[in-house]
């Protein structure tokens, strides 16, 4: 889906339409703040607020680990468990940049969820992308 040519209303108003199982995007973000994408605290932070923006119900406590044995893939990932789905991301220390995946089968806003990534992490820039699941 082109979403740079649809509002927000009109993504969620397709999906309406259709009746799919779920709506899904990525948001890809370059050039973080460095000690953001490195704050587990900042980080949970950043889980329960993306949460209470698009309306979802967390489930469970959020898994939040640094891993990865090459400095290429270093980072935080974490999942949270939502009543309609998942929330999840990889965040990259050695580019600074920050890849979130939302999966939910209740309809949301992606543009205005995309520009809160990228407000909260203080990113140069983001991608996005849409997808409904059937």
């Amino acid at each position: 889906m082109n979403v740079h040519e649809k509002s927000d209303r009109e993504i969620v108003d397709e999906y309406k339409r259709l009746n799919p199982w779920g709506l899904s995007i990525s948001v890809d973000l370059k050039n973080c703040n460095p000690k953001t994408i490195r704050s587990k605290e900042k980080i949970r932070e950043f889980i329960a607020n993306l949460c209470k923006l698009i309306d979802m119900k967390r489930f469970g406590e959020a898994q939040i680990v640094n891993f990865g044995e090459e400095e290429k893939v270093e980072g935080y990932s974490f999942t949270q468990l939502i009543e309609t789905s998942l929330v999840s991301g990889h965040l990259a220390n050695y580019t600074n940049a920050a890849y979130i995946d939302i999966f939910s089968c209740k309809a949301y806003e992606p543009k205005k969820t995309a520009e809160f990534c990228k407000e909260f992490f203080k990113a140069d820039s983001y991608k996005i992308n849409v997808s409904f699941r059937f």
